[in-house]
């Protein structure tokens, strides 16, 4: 069993509460709960890393999803993107065990919680309700609930805790999620019943969603004068950086003019990176043709080395490529630096 999402996952919230609801209900189960929760990450993010961060631990039965909020005030993206990101998650998780049982939860942070008021649906849950409806997932739409709540009078926006939730609202959540589950096994099976296979539409709703994403070491990629691969010396380091990526190797450059090429296989090609104070600008080419320019610094990284990835190349032919990184004279932040955690390929 597994829960993905950012930092409302990540924290103690609804997702120990899940936990321990369902060793209560079936206390003669052994569990394994794997915790792939990662603080700032959107669901672009979530389907390179699924592979490494959730598959890796098995076959998954029971998968929690939560990025509606990261898509929205971290990453900001448009519909394209949240639906690539979803649905690559569902769509890899269920070729890895099509038996895997997926709900996919939205929470809210105020900007939603006032569209929602408006009677509109905000564009990362209105994504997300399509991808879970083409795959038949499960959704709690704990954003709605809220927002009904607090119209109604029966629960305040700081009642609820905002957008990290505060024991109440987690509560809340959990027991969305406890109605969900217990209407689900409100039927005793069959005699002889057995596990079956959830179908897989044979057309995505985006032919290049990123249901093959993974990862690539940095240590693959030639890199030329200028880049260093180690663990960044964080002490002489404007900004913070948080523990879980303090001791990471990882692939540094801050030198305009410094390159690498990495050969990969696929449709799409990005970097998983840290973005700091001093993040600069990466020109990115894919098998020779024009550059394009990707900036890494963050609205987030004033004061803290943000995790995030950024696309480089997108829309390919799915065939070989080789990606040709170069640091950009031009910066955003004053610096030109670039440090990656992983390469991100699909």
């Amino acid at each position: 069993m597994a829960f993905m999402g950012g930092s409302i996952t990540e924290m103690n919230g609804y997702r120990p509460m899940v936990a321990a609801f369902l060793a209560k209900r079936f206390p003669e189960t052994e569990f394994t709960f794997t915790d792939a929760g990662v603080a700032s990450t959107c669901s672009t993010t979530g389907a390179f890393r699924l592979a490494a961060d959730v598959l890796s631990k098995g076959p998954v039965d029971l998968f929690f999803i939560e990025f509606a909020v990261n898509d929205d005030q971290d990453a900001g993206h448009a519909r394209r993107e949240c639906i690539r990101g979803m649905e690559g998650i569902i769509r890899h998780t269920r070729r890895h065990n099509p038996r895997a049982d997926i709900v996919v939860t939205h929470f809210v942070n105020p900007g939603m919680l006032e569209t929602i008021q408006a009677g509109k649906t905000p564009l990362t849950i209105g994504s997300h309700e399509t991808v879970a409806e083409h795959y038949g997932a499960a959704t709690v739409n704990l954003a709605r609930e809220v927002a009904e709540r607090i119209t109604a009078g029966t629960l305040t926006w700081k009642q609820f805790g905002g957008t990290h939730p505060a024991p109440l609202g987690n509560a809340i959540c959990t027991r969305m999620i406890e109605h969900l589950l217990g209407r689900a096994w409100s039927r005793p099976l069959a005699a002889g019943a057995k596990p079956t296979p959830h179908p897989m539409p044979a057309a995505p709703l985006d032919p290049l969603h990123y249901g093959s994403g993974r990862f690539i070491d940095p240590s693959r990629a030639a890199a030329g004068d200028g880049w260093t691969l180690g663990v960044p010396d964080w002490s002489n380091l404007k900004g913070s950086c948080r523990s879980r990526f303090a001791k990471n190797r990882m692939l540094c450059a801050n030198r305009p003019g410094a390159e690498l090429t990495l050969r990969f296989t696929g449709t799409a090609v990005g970097a998983y990176v840290l973005a700091g104070p001093d993040a600069g600008v990466v020109e990115a080419t894919v098998d020779g043709g024009p550059p394009k320019q990707v900036a890494l610094y963050h609205r987030y990284s004033k004061g803290l080395h943000y995790p995030r990835t950024v696309m480089l190349a997108t829309d390919l032919k799915p065939a070989e490529h080789t990606l040709r990184l170069r640091i950009a004279q031009k910066t955003s932040s004053g610096g030109h630096a670039m440090r990656i955690l992983q390469f991100a390929a699909n």
